[in-house]
């Protein structure tokens, strides 16, 4: 910290991190006393605390040029947890003006499709100062992994790029906070909130959860003969499905209240004797800008009923035969069929 640095400046510090969820992750935060600091926290538009320190006094590195304090972070768990760190204080000379961003927080909306390397948004910060001391390199601050693997920022220009694919369906929003530095050590912090837009790139997948196969012939109309799972992870109209049945099937298809099951009934009576199985192809097929398709093969068999009775070859047959015709003898063969199986 540069001597010239007035009373009242403001310091970000690191803030501390808890895996916990719920109250037993709220943090407070408290310094060692000295008279020259005291602490203070910011909260940030995300709702995060960011702690600060307060220059309480002026400094003159001639008397003292260094520090010692301990900042402790503590949760609000049952029983309360804690972590400290150490902050070294150094007074140097004349670097009186710290990096300033442009903005407090910066947003940008990209699509999940994006390729890498692409621009996402650009960040600038400015220093008074001239020399060393005014020349500012851009980093991330105390970012979680999935930012660092995904984004990657240009310490020269401020370009945040991306260095992964971007997938809406695994995360939708990334909320992170850049740091600008300058020569003589000062520091500045910025918001970055990247909001990843859905693109139609999944397509509907159909799952058979039950299938009744074979099937009577003599089952009455509306019988269940599938139930469906049909699945779309896309939002919005990317990730509203239709559903239809190709061919002459004796099938119908009707959706459940909430959308994503299907029911496959009779919708017309079976006959075995005409058609042993049916083979359907049901397609389903979302509302994205091209549409996507997903299609699933359902082989129904049907069984036979004894809905057939047996038929003569003939209604009537005519034998004329003598009058001393032997015992024993055949006089006619008469035939019948009967259409059912077994």
């Amino acid at each position: 910290i540069g001597e010239l640095i007035p009373p009242g400046a403001r310091f970000p510090l690191e803030m501390a991190r808890d895996a916990d969820a719920g109250s037993n992750s709220l943090l407070t935060y408290t310094l060692t006393s000295d008279p020259s600091f005291s602490l203070t926290v910011k909260e940030k538009a995300s709702g995060k605390k960011q702690p600060e320190l307060v220059l309480e006094r002026a400094l003159d590195r001639e008397k003292q040029n260094s520090f010692e304090l301990v900042l402790t972070a503590v949760d609000s768990g049952d029983p309360v947890k804690s972590g400290t760190v150490k902050i070294r204080v150094n007074v140097t000379d004349a670097n009186d003006n710290p990096p300033v961003f442009s903005k407090s927080v910066y947003d940008a909306r990209v699509a999940e499709n994006l390729p890498v390397g692409s621009l996402v948004l650009r960040v600038r910060a400015t220093d008074a100062d001239v020399g060393i001391n005014g020349q500012v390199s851009y980093s991330f601050g105390n970012v979680p992994d999935d930012v660092s693997s995904l984004f990657a920022i240009d310490s020269g220009s401020g370009e945040v790029t991306t260095v992964g694919l971007l997938d809406f369906e695994e995360e939708n929003q990334y909320i992170f906070v850049l740091e600008a530095t300058d020569g003589g050590g000062l520091t500045d912090h910025c918001e970055v909130q990247i909001d990843i837009t859905d693109e139609n790139d999944n397509a509907p997948e159909i799952t058979i959860l039950s299938l009744s196969s074979p099937v009577p012939e003599d089952a009455p109309l509306g019988t269940v003969v599938a139930l469906l799972n049909v699945n779309d992870p896309d939002s919005g109209e990317n990730g509203q499905v239709s559903c239809e049945l190709s061919g002459e099937a004796p099938l119908s298809i009707v959706a459940s209240p909430g959308g994503s099951y299907k029911v496959l009934v009779l919708a017309k009576a079976l006959d075995r004797e005409e058609a042993a199985f049916h083979e359907l192809v049901l397609r389903a097929m979302d509302g994205g800008d091209p549409a996507r398709t997903g299609t699933a093969r359902i082989r129904v068999v049907v069984v036979d009923a004894n809905d057939n009775a047996p038929a003569f070859s003939q209604a009537e047959y005519t034998v004329r035969v003598v009058e001393d015709v032997p015992v024993g003898s055949i006089l006619i063969t008469v035939t019948a069929t009967d259409a059912d199986e077994g």
